[in-house]
């Protein structure tokens, strides 16, 4: 396995993880709904400064820890779903202020402990620098113990792992998979611990030797205090060429071939990584490499856009969606195409989904969750080829009832004069709706329900249909209608509570046919040959077991050719009768 050499380098975030190559850089942070967001920018061409030894070391502290409060703040924002943006002042505050916390910790407070045991040691200067230097690293070590044991930070330590098992397993020339990230080791030669602990090496040296120059120069000549404090402010303006000089040596580590030599050179560092690295989940590396490899790809491909934090990527929402609502992956894509306004073909062309979306889609999976027909949520449903508007005041249309159109059709073809439908039991008009849009047929639609004809009216607007409230044939002349057509009510009053939680969402009214659920039958066949002129035909749509009964209801009332269609899972479905 050939092994590849990076300069992609990274730091933990929070429940993140940021990669930065030569031009660009990436931020990868999994928000509270699971998802990973991601932030990337292309970088500013590299400066002459940027190439010069120790300089570069220089800007590159200042950079860090600049970029460093930047990305944690945005991750920040990221997980806790906050709105708020951090101006460039308020970061550079915060960069001040971590700053100072970090010069009082780690260089007044070992120099003031020194200085108090200043007499106990005399005045050897070098003596002085290795026991301030040794109180530093001792407070560090100890800094580094006691915020590892805090759940936040122990977290951001896991993501830190994460970042240098995904490093490693790319360096290694192994596919960027989470398996093999996680066979990976987590401390990495050219980690930031390994650089403070070079920063505090070089500090002990280069503080002994401006402590020496100092005494030589300055001498008796200030006071104990003032001299303290001049002391001090030099060491704070080197301090920067001590993070330079740092910044080569750490380069230089890790460039050095895998010998004993450098095995001594690193084993410091990579000890201190055993504090500020912990073994990352699964989810933690998946993270990092989405992270490793969008900056791959940006180093890679110029052309390659940058991404902003509030999007999400269009198969992972499917993926939650199907999860949320363990349903067919049809359903899911429904809900896409309705809360993105596209059509289904279009899918595979949309990359992400932007936070609002996503906003529509958890709520639209939480109704689902509770049982509510996807189609009353997206106030919407397809019927032989229409799209029609339906609320929990109309049975949403059903695959089934397309069956029950197609011989409606045949019957009014069959009709060589003008031929007039009458559809009972409208609801949502689909049944209507659909005969008028594929025949030249005169439809008149009928429902009891106030509620439903209002649906039913919307459906039918811009079409000729003309829409009467009405119980069962109350409002109409014998001899009215060539066809009549009926899904009635013809679920049993027993058996409705029974019914599955989608079901129990539709209006009783629309599903209630009595208690053998044959009522509705009976009004409507032994009152049909009244209003149905000579040789007009009866389509009904009945339930899986009553097609023996109906056949016999309408043969006793003088129907003739009377037949049952089955539908697709091969149920007795339509019957049929003429007069």
């Amino acid at each position: 396995m050939d092994k590849k050499v990076t300069s992609i380098g990274g730091q933990a975030l929070m429940e993140g993880v940021m990669m930065r190559g030569p031009t660009s850089m990436a931020m990868a942070v999994r928000n509270k709904d699971g998802f990973i967001e991601v932030d990337s920018v292309r970088l500013k061409p590299i400066r002459w400064y940027n190439k010069v030894p120790v300089l570069r070391g220089v800007v590159s502290f200042v950079e860090s820890l600049y970029n460093g409060v930047n990305t944690i703040t945005k991750s920040a924002q990221v997980v806790g779903d906050e709105d708020e943006k951090i101006n460039n002042g308020g970061m550079i505050f915060a960069v001040c202020a971590g700053v100072l916390l970090a010069i009082g910790l780690f260089m007044l407070v070992p120099e003031l402990i020194a200085s108090l045991i200043d007499g106990l040691i005399g005045h050897s200067v070098l003596l002085k620098s290795l026991i301030a230097g040794a109180l530093r690293m001792i407070i560090f070590v100890a800094y580094l113990l006691i915020v590892s044991r805090m759940k936040d930070i122990r977290r951001t330590f896991m993501y830190h792992g994460a970042e240098h098992r995904t490093i490693n397993c790319y360096e290694s020339g192994m596919e960027l998979t989470v398996e093999n990230v996680q066979k990976c080791s987590t401390r990495h030669n050219r980690c930031g611990t390994t650089f403070l602990f070079i920063v505090m090496v070089v500090s002990i040296l280069l503080f002994a030797i401006v402590n020496w120059i100092l005494d030589l120069l300055i001498g008796d000549m200030l006071s104990g205090f003032v001299k303290k404090l001049v002391y001090f402010g030099i060491k704070l303006v080197i301090l920067p060429f001590t993070a330079g000089i740092s910044y080569e040596i750490l380069k230089g580590i890790a460039k050095l071939p895998d010998n004993i030599f450098a095995k001594i050179l690193r084993a410091p560092g990579l000890a201190l990584q055993g504090l500020t690295t912990k073994i990352p989940d699964d989810d933690m590396a998946e993270v990092a490499i989405k992270s490793f490899l969008t900056v791959l790809k940006m180093e890679e491909n110029s052309a390659e856009p940058t991404r902003a934090f509030g999007n999400l990527e269009l198969p992972d929402v499917r993926k939650y969606i199907i999860k949320r609502i363990g349903k067919e992956e049809v359903e899911a894509d429904w809900i896409l195409c309705d809360t993105l306004k596209c059509k289904r073909g279009d899918l595979p062309l949309i990359k992400y989904v932007s936070l609002a979306d996503f906003g529509k889609i958890k709520s639209i999976c939480d109704r689902r969750v509770s049982g509510e027909p996807l189609d009353y949520i997206l106030g919407k449903s397809y019927f032989y080829g229409l799209e029609i508007k339906v609320n929990d005041s109309v049975l949403i249309p059903r695959m089934e009832t397309e069956l029950l159109v197609s011989e409606a059709i045949s019957a009014i073809s069959d009709r060589y004069s003008s031929c007039v439908v009458l559809d009972l039991c409208t609801g949502s008009g689909c049944i209507a709706k659909a005969l008028a849009v594929n025949t030249s047929a005169t439809v008149v639609a009928s429902d009891i329900s106030d509620d439903a004809l209002k649906v039913a009216d919307e459906n039918l607007e811009g079409t000729s249909v003309t829409l009467i409230k009405s119980d069962l044939f109350d409002a109409f002349n014998p001899n009215s209608f060539d066809v009549i057509v009926s899904n009635p009510p013809y679920i049993r009053s027993d058996d409705i509570n029974s019914l599955s939680a989608e079901v129990k969402h539709e209006p009783r009214i629309a599903l209630d046919g009595g208690e053998s659920g044959l009522d509705f039958y009976k009004r409507i066949v032994c009152s049909a040959p009244i209003y149905l002129k000579k040789g007009g035909c009866l389509l009904l749509e009945i339930g899986y077991d009553q097609a023996e009964p109906i056949t016999r209801l309408m043969e006793t009332f003088g129907f003739s050719g009377v037949k049952t269609l089955k539908d697709y899972d091969g149920n007795d479905r339509i019957v049929i009768g003429k007069v």
